[in-house]
């Protein structure tokens, strides 16, 4: 796949990645498999990945500050 930003090769890789849900929730989402430019690193997630970060961050509780999460595909 290529980089939307710069048009270079993405690379599967794996990361953590933080979503901020409200005005004091932050969620780390740990070992995401992302798709990673090799020369910007911009990143982007696959369908079925996406779809199942919404569903965990449908899940956190909006009175937390801070949550980590293990992704599991």
């Amino acid at each position: 796949m290529t980089c939307r930003v710069c048009g270079s090769l993405q690379t599967p890789t794996t990361t953590d990645l933080p979503f901020k849900l409200g005005e004091h929730t932050i969620v780390i989402l740990k070992g995401l498999p992302t798709l990673q430019c090799e020369r910007c690193a911009e990143y982007s997630l696959a369908d079925t990945t996406f779809a199942r970060v919404e569903q965990l961050l449908a899940r956190v509780d909006s009175s937390t500050e801070l949550e980590i999460i293990a992704f599991a595909a």
